[in-house]
């Protein structure tokens, strides 16, 4: 993978400084799989003494997000990405460390290569889990991402 989880953090300090701030850092990243994690802390919470489903969204997008990020630098073609749907059911309260992992990196490969082979936008859903320290979902998100070569 041309993307390592230290230059997606020091993008996020950069140019996401709200998830930064919040804790959402990313952990491990592959041809498979990316993983991220953030810790309920006070600046992340909500009124119920759990986390706050945006920052657990941020989390999510991004174990799906750097999968996309990473295979469109691998291909050095230029590419636009965009979130053009997004759907979250919450299981549990999330406290402690949560972890979200992403396994669709084959999937957003395909649909990479199909837009740098056809010229055309290509959607794909990709879905991430986030765990707590005890093993338990605590969120599911699916983000549906547009890819298109530019130009």
């Amino acid at each position: 993978m041309p993307l390592k989880p230290s230059q997606i953090n020091t993008f996020l300090f950069f140019k996401l400084p709200s998830a930064f701030l919040c804790g959402v850092r990313l952990r491990s990243i592959s041809e498979v799989s990316c993983t991220t994690t953030v810790r309920h802390r006070w600046i992340n919470q909500n009124p119920f003494r759990s986390m706050f489903w945006a920052v657990q969204g941020m989390a999510a997008e991004l174990s799906t997000g750097a999968l996309v990020m990473s295979y469109i630098k691998e291909s050095g073609a230029p590419v636009s990405m965009l979130v053009a749907n997004n759907k979250a059911s919450f299981l549990k309260k999330a406290r402690g460390r949560i972890s979200f992992t992403c396994t669709d990196g084959q999937k957003i490969r395909a649909a990479i290569d199909e837009t740098l082979a056809n010229g055309e936008g290509v959607t794909c859903w990709m879905h991430a889990e986030g765990v707590d320290a005890q093993g338990d979902v605590v969120s599911r998100f699916d983000f549906e991402w547009t890819v298109k070569r530019k130009g």
